[in-house]
């Protein structure tokens, strides 16, 4: 069988600074306008600082106007997460390919016609079976996918999806953005390099909205949870949590909770999965640190609204 590729592509961009002119120093120059010039310069960092050099934290708040609705579809055992405005829309994995009328339906009913952005977080079908048929039928701008390949038939089905709709494809790094309309996330993970455990493939995206935010992990597992603690420490932080690989003990680890110190986590798990998801130590640890859980083997698909300034589920 002949294997499938997509040609990876970057954009670089190189920045030369500007050729200056040498200027020969004039023998008059006068001392009070140097006085001058220092003084201007004081003033500009004292009162114009953060303009000249504005802050770089990703945490960093914002003056929002719009909301944001994050519904975490219910799948059965897998992942689903739409995030749309009111213009724009990312879908972050779809579950398995037996669940993807209930993807369909749901964007659908939302009055999805254009995805901005489809996430497929890491090749396993439980999390991309179902974009077959959402990059079928709905208009798509960017796939993105993690450097990562796996020889199932739903992944090469996956491949030839993105292939008949001509479908532009990035594998994004830690620190690009991804952004649409109002929408804004940084990508934190996974961790460059090759992963034997696909898991720890996982894109992992964060999203501020004003004062509100929401961390994407996929499946990441101890391994990759690690790294990202390691590489982006409390700029982790957020307010919801979508628990690693459905609430499984390998992932979740009190580190990682203790740098996120999410005040309420989605696990989206099946009900009566063969797994056992969530396992009682992951609920249990949860729970410890006072986290509101919200589960879809429990309650369904699950709707929160930001505003930027605060969450609620209607």
């Amino acid at each position: 069988m002949n294997k499938r590729r997509i040609a990876r592509t970057a954009v670089r961009r190189t920045v030369r600074p500007p050729m200056r002119r040498r200027r020969r120093r004039r023998p008059g120059f006068s001392f009070f306008l140097v006085t001058l010039l220092i003084l201007a310069i004081a003033l500009l960092y004292i009162f114009a600082g953060e303009l000249l050099f504005p802050s770089r934290d990703d945490n960093a708040v914002m003056p929002v106007e719009g909301e944001i609705i994050v519904t975490f579809i219910d799948v059965g055992q897998g992942d689903s997460i739409l995030v749309r405005d009111g213009n724009h829309a990312v879908l972050i994995d779809a579950g398995e390919h037996r669940a993807r009328q209930a993807v369909i339906d749901y964007l659908n009913e939302a009055g999805i016609t254009f995805i901005d952005y489809v996430v497929a977080t890491h090749p396993h079908s439980d999390h991309i079976g179902g974009l077959v048929t959402v990059l079928r039928d709905f208009d798509v701008g960017y796939v993105l996918m993690p450097d990562a390949t796996n020889d199932t038939e739903t992944f090469l089905n996956f491949l030839d999806a993105i292939e008949n709709n001509d479908i532009s494809t990035r594998f994004p790094s830690p620190g690009d953005r991804v952004q649409a309309g109002i929408i804004d996330m940084v990508v934190k993970g996974p961790e460059p390099g090759h992963h034997a455990n696909l898991n720890n493939a996982s894109i992992v995206l964060r999203m501020q909205h004003g004062q509100t935010s929401f961390l994407f992990t996929g499946d990441a597992e101890v391994a990759a949870e690690n790294w990202l603690v390691e590489t982006w420490g409390t700029s982790l932080q957020s307010n919801v949590l979508k628990v690693g690989h459905h609430g499984s003990r390998t992932s979740t680890t009190e580190s990682f909770l203790r740098t996120v110190n999410p005040a309420a986590a989605v696990i989206q798990s099946g009900e009566g999965n063969r797994h056992g998801h969530p396992h009682q130590e992951v609920v249990d640890r949860l729970e410890a640190h006072g986290v509101t859980i919200y589960r879809n083997d429990q309650l369904g698909t699950i709707r929160m609204i930001t505003n930027g300034q605060s969450i609620f589920t209607p």
